[in-house]
């Protein structure tokens, strides 16, 4: 997160166990922490994936990096509003588009496995539904 410190990575621990409503309460929480200066080394620690949200600042492509002990980390950019083209007949629509940077660590993960995890997370962004009743 983008602080008056500089930029900070927290964490929430146990994502995994938690509802999206605790998700959420866990992520405020450390973003007010981490305006007013008050993150704890253990908020920092033993993360294993990061979201990075370059778009909040208008960017669209980051190369990120690991901060080991990491497994990835993913960039996502600036929403767009494009142009595509869809259907047989190709008819030009208007459609949003959103890049995400993925970095993994090749020592635990793989690149195909770490393809397949972005597009299930993209087909869930796309489809929520899907997401909610995948959800455990």
């Amino acid at each position: 997160m983008d602080t008056p410190q500089g930029l900070l990575v927290p964490n929430i621990k146990n994502v995994n166990e938690l509802s999206i409503l605790e998700i959420a309460q866990e992520l405020s929480r450390l973003m007010k922490l981490g305006q007013d200066g008050k993150l704890t080394a253990d908020d920092l620690k033993n993360g294993t994936i990061t979201l990075s949200n370059v778009g909040t600042i208008g960017g669209t492509y980051a190369r990120p990096l690991i901060t080991p002990p990491e497994v990835c980390i993913g960039a996502i950019g600036k929403m767009r509003r494009v142009p595509a083209f869809v259907g047989k007949s190709n008819e030009v629509v208007a459609t949003n588009i959103m890049y995400v940077s993925w970095s993994g660590d090749h020592r635990i993960v793989d690149g195909a496995t770490l393809t397949r995890f972005s597009n299930a997370w993209k087909e869930y962004l796309e489809t929520p539904e899907a997401m909610m009743l995948n959800l455990r």
